[in-house]
């Protein structure tokens, strides 16, 4: 399956608190929504949850996912 990178718009707070979740072996349920939902809104069917990679350094802070998608489904 290809993946689909997803950069979400985050501040400081928020980017830690999803660090912390995530290796918790928790998710950040409201991050990991809006990742999916931008993978419709591209057009694309995800195949399966979000996966939460990362966090960029720069600013704004953004929250990295990648998300499966289906080779059939549409896009650009």
């Amino acid at each position: 399956m290809p993946l689909f990178r997803v950069q979400l718009p985050s501040d400081r707070t928020t980017a830690r608190k999803v660090m912390d979740l995530h290796l918790a072996g928790r998710v950040h349920r409201e991050s990991a929504d809006a990742a999916r939902a931008e993978v419709w809104r591209h057009g694309r069917t995800p195949a399966g949850d979000p996966v939460f990679v990362g966090v960029t350094n720069g600013e704004p802070v953004r929250l990295l996912y990648d998300v499966a998608v289906h080779l059939d489904s549409g896009g650009r």
